[in-house]
């Protein structure tokens, strides 16, 4: 099995670059393991699809429209995942998350497990470093992913 984490995010745009930046400091705490890739997906692009593809499971670090509290952290599997991806356009990028899965499920290579780990973000404006409440938020998404990797049967995390 081959888990792919996925960070999302521009991070010349402050809390824009919450996924990014989670998945440095889980690369950090957690370097990849044999079967773990880490990958830093940026704003996204139909490149990212191959990776994808190729993954049995996959877990999303990004910063997302909750309407809720900024940092705010929330983790989505599955069919909740696709759900809130295909309630509205929730991302700033030019290809978005939804488009991704909806290319694996096209060529009928969609990750069984899939999960994402949200941030709501405070401010997207300028500025290289994340917000007081979205880099506190931080650790607690790197968490999720642990626990995240743990369930998806990466039990040497």
């Amino acid at each position: 099995m081959k888990t792919l984490v996925l960070g999302i995010g521009n991070t010349l745009l402050t809390d824009e670059g919450a996924g990014v930046h989670a998945l440095e400091a889980l690369r950090a705490a957690h370097p990849e393991q044999e079967n773990v890739t880490y990958l830093d997906g940026g704003t996204l692009s139909f490149t990212l699809a191959g990776e994808v593809e190729q993954a049995d499971n996959l877990i999303v670090i990004d910063a997302a429209q909750l309407k809720r509290e900024p940092g705010t952290v929330a983790c989505m599997t599955n069919q909740d995942m696709d759900d809130f991806l295909g309630s509205c356009k929730r991302s700033v990028h030019e290809v978005g998350l939804l488009d991704l899965l909806d290319i694996a499920r096209l060529t009928d290579t969609l990750p069984e497990k899939r999960a994402l780990v949200a941030i709501q973000p405070d401010i997207i404006d300028w500025g290289e470093q994340p917000t007081k409440p979205v880099a506190d938020a931080i650790p607690i998404a790197v968490n999720h992913v642990i626990d995240l990797m743990q369930q998806f049967g990466e039990t040497r995390v």
